[in-house]
């Protein structure tokens, strides 16, 4: 049986790279790849901006399937990134084990701040 061993990147789709790039290296402050412009790094998940209708498909921005950024403090996380302009989805959700804030990047990709209450 073949074990997944990790996940090695995440596909954001865009319509426009060097924007998306902007929001997620200096907006949300995420650490770019060293060699390849259109990546860049969450812990050890990288993230690979790509634009489907330059590779022959079309763009739809990811719904439903939020990824799941992970803050120490999520309101300070997310009044800091409120002060740059993102708007949130509705209040900070309490779920009784987690605390979620949904926002969506430029293309509307949806994502969240999140903090688990025993991290």
């Amino acid at each position: 049986m073949t074990v997944v061993e990790k996940l090695d990147f995440v596909a954001i789709p865009s319509t426009d790279a060097e924007r998306t790039r902007a929001f997620y290296v200096e907006t949300l402050g995420l650490r770019p790849d060293a060699k390849a412009k259109y990546e860049f790094w969450v812990g050890d998940t990288c993230f690979g901006i790509w634009e489907p209708d330059k590779m022959g498909g079309s763009f739809a921005p990811q719904r439903n399937g939020h990824l799941a950024l992970h803050v120490a403090d999520i309101e300070a996380a997310r009044a800091e990134l409120e002060a740059k302009g993102v708007e949130f989805l509705g209040d900070t959700l309490d779920t009784g084990v987690c605390f979620m804030a949904f926002f969506r990047d430029p293309d509307g990709n949806d994502l969240m701040l999140h903090h688990h209450y025993a991290d």
